[in-house]
């Protein structure tokens, strides 16, 4: 899933990528080639604000090619948004290919059943750095037990909410999704002017944590081999949860069914919720907006009193494509590009979090912001079906369907939930 400059609109690009489709066939095959010279081609995701990126990578290339006489590295910033079409090309045309890749981790198995990233699991288990890296950003690059990728960074979303409204209101931050939603009611009931959270139907990665939450899943198996299971007991409750936050107690239906993540993040920098759950990568936007100031960020809460919901671990990783004929090479490129260091300064240049454990600490106290969020992932944290029916199961927009089917009172939960799992079970049965 891709996640955009630091304090910015990381949450746009996270969707972007979430749902871009990936490549669908490929003819790529490994080159059977392990130059120790030449040039690399590197293809990084363009940011909205570029330059500090560029800062810290050009660092990483200027290292990487003093340790490796007679190489040298070329890297090309490439749209998010074309950016299946520009990979899907790769790997049909290994000639023209680069050797390293940033890539949306929702797009890992997709790319892995196309043939297109290398396995690099000896290499990475053998990285003295891969020992602190988060679980979930493990399991991001990970497909049938194998290694395709180097986690890159990770982003989460929390709960915001007006200091300046809950002190006017003698209200406190919600310890669990009841409390959510009875203080959300409160809220509005008091203000009518003001969403008590500003939720979406088109929200997806913001309504998960509720399934999670309440012991559903989106999918069981393992392996490659999946089963939805949105219609179970357990996430239809999480879906009712959610969905009850929908009405003109909160959020009308007719206002909110349509909002994703970025209106729900713009409502409540603008001043019209009293909540609203965004992204480590949204601070910007709400620092830029009129709630600056008068606003905080807690976990969000899970459905027990004092527990935290399971956020969706979205994020990048960097690979290293089969074709390519430097592997050592560009392993140890992909490994510069992701090493700690690299990830520490890319937080400072970018607010990209770390999916290393410690150095993630390290950057919570240096930025007192970031609490939250490294709390919500030291929590546990969740993650899409590693499979390739993914990207057509998000592209399709079923899960949206399903919310907004709820929330406008079309179907009830049981009939919306059944219908959903019969699209993702034809994806997945698709996917083989």
């Amino acid at each position: 899933m891709k996640l955009a400059p630091r304090l910015a609109v990381l949450l746009a690009a996270a969707v972007v990528a979430a749902t871009a489709c990936a490549p669908q066939t490929s003819d790529n095959s490994s080159s059977g080639k392990d130059e120790k010279s030449g040039t690399l081609r590197v293809w990084l995701f363009q940011e909205v604000n570029n330059k500090p990126k560029e800062k810290v990578v050009d660092a990483v290339l200027a290292g990487f090619e003093k340790a490796h006489e007679d190489t040298e590295v070329t890297v090309e910033y490439i749209p998010v948004e074309t950016r299946a079409q520009r990979i899907k090309a790769a790997f049909n045309d290994p000639k023209s290919a680069p050797d390293v890749i940033e890539y949306g981790n929702t797009d890992t198995a997709g790319y892995v059943k196309d043939g297109g990233l290398a396995d690099v699991t000896g290499d990475f288990d053998a990285w003295d750095e891969a020992a602190d890296t988060d679980p979930t950003a493990r399991q991001s690059v990970t497909v049938d037990g194998k290694v395709y990728g180097a986690p890159y960074f990770v982003g989460v979303r929390a709960l915001y909410y007006r200091t300046d409204v809950f002190d006017e209101l003698g209200l406190e931050p919600p310890e669990s999704l009841a409390e959510l939603a009875s203080t959300a009611k409160k809220a509005h009931a008091a203000k009518p002017g003001l969403y008590g959270i500003a939720v979406g139907g088109a929200y997806t990665y913001g309504a998960m944590p509720f399934i999670w939450a309440n012991g559903g899943e989106l999918a069981s198996g393992k392996g490659g081999s999946y089963a939805s299971a949105i219609d179970s007991a357990a996430a239809r409750k999480g879906i009712e949860a959610y969905t009850s936050l929908f009405g003109d107690d909160n959020c009308p239906a007719a206002k909110c069914a349509g909002m994703g993540g970025n209106d729900t993040v713009t409502a409540f920098a603008s001043g019209k919720a009293a909540m609203a759950i965004g992204g480590d990568f949204s601070h910007q936007a709400v620092e830029a907006g009129q709630v600056k100031g008068k606003y905080a960020v807690v976990p969000l809460p899970g459905a027990k009193s004092g527990s935290i919901a399971p956020a969706f671990a979205g994020g990048n990783n960097v690979g290293v494509l089969k074709s390519t004929s430097h592997r050592t090479l560009a392993v140890d490129l992909m490994k510069r590009l992701a090493s700690k260091k690299a990830q520490g300064d890319l937080f400072d240049a970018m607010g990209f979090l770390p999916t290393f454990t410690d150095v993630r600490q390290q950057v919570a106290a240096k930025e007192p912001f970031v609490k939250p969020f490294v709390d919500t992932l030291a929590a546990g944290t969740e993650f899409v079906p590693a499979s390739a029916a993914w990207a057509t199961i998000d592209s399709s927009q079923v899960l949206p369907t399903m919310f907004q089917e709820v929330v406008s009172g079309k179907k009830d939960v049981a009939a919306a939930a059944g219908d959903a799992a019969k699209k993702m079970d034809d994806a997945f049965g698709s996917a083989g």
